[in-house]
């Protein structure tokens, strides 16, 4: 049995659309892969490296319109704050093995690498 997840709710068109080369007729049933967000190279530059410098584009983590997560701000800080903490007392914190060697998990709902060998 396939478990349900948020990724898994399916969402249904409420007019035909054109999409990727094909129509999604009004009335299908659409599964929307959100672990593919954010991730888009027409809109990101090395999309799939993560880079805590980079310009913020609008994106979806935190949601959107009504939906959008109230607790983003205190978010944002807690991991400015937590990362920041972490380089001062490990200034030389490094990835300890190349970056393409990393073996990343293949869920849908969790994104992040399996282990992270890291040296300092």
């Amino acid at each position: 049995m396939l478990a349900v997840t948020a990724d898994s709710l399916p969402r249904y068109a409420l007019a035909d659309v054109e999409l990727s080369g094909g129509t999604v007729a009004a009335g299908d049933a659409v599964l929307v892969a959100r672990h593919t967000a954010n991730r888009d190279p027409r809109v990101y530059s090395d999309a799939d490296r993560l880079d805590v410098t980079r310009q913020f584009q609008a994106h979806l983590v935190f949601g959107h319109g009504a939906h959008h997560c109230i607790g983003a701000p205190l978010a944002r800080m807690d991991l400015q704050v937590a990362l920041t903490a972490l380089l001062d007392c490990f200034p030389g914190l490094h990835l300890a093995v190349p970056e393409d060697q990393l073996k990343w998990k293949t869920g849908m709902a969790v994104r992040g690498p399996i282990t992270l060998p890291i040296g300092w």
